[in-house]
């Protein structure tokens, strides 16, 4: 991923970024064109800190042919937005896009039956926990027999994380003022992800918007 030096963030954050989000499109090259599906994943840590992200596919995904066989790109969206040129303060400026994305990287192995058990529940506990306090889904709320044909139709899989790119555009090189003025014009769209890019810049230059309350004081008569 190009990634110009001010929108790059450190590893930890982007890995924290992926892991918060856990959702993303597995990517691989199956010799003659890309192969690519979206999917939930979660990551865990070998005890070198080595990252690992697991996921499954439905067993007949053409993924599942390619694990083991060569490196696979699991590429992690966030927010995005357009922002027009009008927006800034400065004279001469373009309209870009801002956006949050990270890309995971690395080889691919199948889980075994016992692995795959493990994941299920880890998996669905990730997401189960967004929604307390409603009681946790398991695995154990299924009859054995649906369960285990369940499992007969996916394959459980994990990456080993050997790269870690992120780009983490949020005009971090414009003046404050043109930061500030961007920000402000976003937070005022009913987009949801401009306003999440707003909330986001706003967390990343809080120095930036201190003095609003005191700027609205002196404009009012």
């Amino acid at each position: 991923m190009y990634t110009p030096p001010p929108f790059k963030p450190d590893r930890a954050a982007s890995l924290a970024f992926a892991e918060a989000r856990g959702f993303g499109l597995a990517c691989a090259w199956d010799g003659a064109k890309p192969i690519a599906s979206p999917l939930p994943f979660y990551l865990s840590y070998a005890a070198d800190g080595t990252p690992r992200a697991a996921f499954h596919l439905a067993r007949h995904n053409p993924l599942i042919k390619l694990a083991a066989t060569s490196s696979w790109l699991l590429a992690v969206t966030g927010a995005d937005t357009y922002v027009s040129a009008d927006w800034y303060v400065s004279p001469d400026q373009v309209p870009t896009w801002l956006y949050q994305a990270v890309h995971l990287a690395g080889p691919v192995r199948p889980l075994s039956d016992d692995e795959l058990a493990v994941q299920i529940d880890t998996l669905s506990a990730k997401f189960e926990n967004r929604l307390l306090p409603k009681k946790p889904w398991t695995s154990a709320k299924m009859t054995a027999a649906r369960l285990e044909a369940m499992k007969k139709a996916i394959v459980g899989l994990e990456m080993t994380v050997e790269e870690v790119e992120g780009s983490f555009k949020l005009n971090q090189h414009k003046s404050e003022t043109d930061y500030v003025a961007v920000a402000g014009a976003l937070a005022s769209q009913t987009d949801a992800g401009a306003q999440q890019i707003a909330h986001l810049m706003r967390e990343a230059r809080p120095d930036a918007f201190a003095t609003e309350p005191n700027q609205r004081e002196r404009s009012e008569p």
